[in-house]
This record gives structure tokens, sequence and C-alpha cells, in this order.
């Protein structure tokens, strides 16, 4: 697998390249910019390698806490945590959850110490405006951060690829079947009936 480093390197070096392609197609800059926000986001702190002690994952800092639970229920490379779209929207969905709990804690907290009157009522219509009047922005991160993850998995697969071909040769393109799937596969036969 490639180190962290080497992840880095990749989105750094792709980022350009994402800009120009994105600016070209969409021939708008705001759009550009929050694909681009996404991407960065998405290759350096909410990467698929979140799942494991990882560049990633110290990235958050004093903030990683609130991975340790994923660490602990997804397993490393399974379609939870690197399979396009499902990985990222699961990630998505658990940062959800925790920026919800977090906010809902904070809002408590600041009520009862300031006494400000905040309600949840209003904070819940306020972050819906939100969301409904910037949708397609949303959308726009959101690939984003589906393309920063789509660079690591293709960075992952490559130089797994490129390793196994080393040792043997064009097999490494096709999926490798396990000796005991082949096993199973071979001495399971469909039962015959007796007459």
């Amino acid at each position: 697998m490639p180190s962290g480093r080497t992840h880095d390197r990749i989105t750094l070096w792709t980022l350009p390249v994402l800009a120009g392609v994105t600016l070209a197609i969409a021939r708008n800059s705001a759009i550009t910019l929050i694909i681009c926000a996404g991407f960065l986001f998405g290759g350096l702190m909410f990467g698929p390698d979140l799942d494991v002690l990882s560049v990633h994952y110290k990235r958050w800092g004093w903030l990683r806490w609130i991975w340790i639970p994923y660490r602990g229920s997804v397993k490393h490379r399974s379609v939870w945590s690197h399979g396009p779209v499902i990985g990222t929207t699961v990630r998505v969905i658990y940062l959800s959850v925790w920026l919800t709990v977090l906010g809902l804690l904070g809002l408590t907290l600041v009520n009862e110490v300031l006494r400000v009157g905040l309600t949840w009522e209003g904070v819940g219509r306020s972050l819906q405006q939100a969301f409904q009047q910037y949708t397609v922005e949303w959308l726009w991160f959101c690939l984003g951060l589906e393309l920063g993850a789509l660079s690591h998995y293709a960075a992952d697969w490559g130089i797994s690829t490129r390793k196994r071909h080393k040792t043997e040769g064009w097999k490494a393109l096709f999926p490798v079947r396990s000796k005991t799937s082949k096993r199973k596969s071979s001495t399971q036969r469909s039962p015959t009936r007796r007459r």
C-alpha cells in the first residue's frame, strides 16, 4: 500500500488537473473552488484510511477521538471504508452524527451558561434553510469528497497491482480468488436426489 505521504502527494499533484478540468467543464470558478475544497478535504483529512492509525486520523488533532468508534467498527479496506461512494457516504453519515451530537451539547451548554435562548426548533430551521439554499453547493462538495477518496482507491489499487505484476505478471490485473474459496467451490456440488 502507498504510504500516507504518497497519498498526500497524489492528492496535491492531481489538484491542479482537477481544477483545470472542472473549470473547463463548468466554466464557473465558484463550482471549481467548491469541488477542489471537497477534493482536498477528502484526500487529506477525510480519506478511507480513517479506520486505521494513519496520517488522515492524526490530522484531526485533538478531535481524533471521534474516529475511535469508527476505527473499531469498520474493517480496513472493506467496502464500508474503501468502497467507492459507499465508503464516503458512511464517513459523511458518521461525521454528521458526531456534529449533531456535539452541536446539541454545545447548544445546551450555551443556553445554560449564557442564557441565550436558542431553541432546538430555531437552530433546526436555520440548518434546514441553509441546506435547502445551498443544496447544489453541498452536492458539489460531496462530489469533491468522493473524487478525493477515488484518488486514494486508485492509488491503492495501482500500487498493489504493480507490486503483484512484478511477481505474477499479467495475472495481477485479474481478481484473486483465495485457495479456500477455490477448494469450497470445487468440493461443493449440488446434492443429488436419491430415488
